[in-house]
């Protein structure tokens, strides 16, 4: 972080020094009034660049906060629901005793991928930030690992609910092959849910 921001002074102790040579040898020729002024402002868009960049750096560099902690807590907790009553989560009727169809839907909204008030939204993002946290050295191998598991196991499952919808209507296809997989989708959910469990394990996240 140290040299993070003593690169930043330099950068903008760099443009001041170009900005202040132009300046001063600019005022003994007035026909590079034009050139001057289009070096000023490309010096402050400089700057202003920096300063933005630093900005974001800091705000990144910062550890998950106690709501991003509870995130994974409700998420996990969402994800133990649907597992728990997988068929019944998955399955859609129409009113008035309709057809029931399996629907893949809730899966792919516990993941994170419905909306951006799911808790396990972009919950990557979360994980990035641990390294700033005071966690146990030794339990930072299974998190790393944890965390790349999730996200494949999260994009797998997600690809297989897409499918699913689609099973029925591709050329050999039926409800078997919509049911095939769903539950390909949630044997990933169950990988998923693991991966969550080693997480909250080194994030002292109590869960049931």
């Amino acid at each position: 972080m140290l040299s993070k921001r003593i690169l930043l002074i330099a950068s903008v102790a760099s443009c001041v020094h170009a900005f202040s040579f132009n300046v001063n040898s600019q005022t003994h020729n007035a026909n590079n009034a034009d050139i001057s002024r289009r070096q000023a402002i490309a010096t402050t868009f400089g700057l202003s660049a920096l300063i933005a960049q630093s900005q974001t750096a800091n705000a990144i560099a910062k550890p998950p906060s106690e709501e991003d902690l509870k995130r994974i807590k409700v998420g996990y907790d969402q994800i133990q629901y649907l597992l728990q009553n997988f068929e019944q989560e998955t399955t859609t009727c129409r009113e008035n005793g309709g057809e029931c169809k399996r629907d893949a839907e809730p899966i792919r909204r516990v993941l994170g991928l419905r909306s951006t008030t799911d808790p396990l939204f972009q919950i990557d993002k979360v994980f990035a930030r641990v390294k700033y946290m005071d966690v146990d050295p030794d339990k930072l191998d299974d998190f790393f690992a944890a965390s790349e598991d999730w996200t494949s196991a999260m994009t797998m499952s997600n690809s297989m609910a897409f499918i699913s919808q689609f099973g029925e209507y591709n050329p050999g296809g039926g409800k078997d092959e919509v049911l095939k997989y769903l539950n390909e989708s949630k044997k990933q959910v169950e990988t998923a849910a693991q991966c969550l469990r080693v997480i909250m394990d080194t994030l002292d996240i109590k869960y049931d």
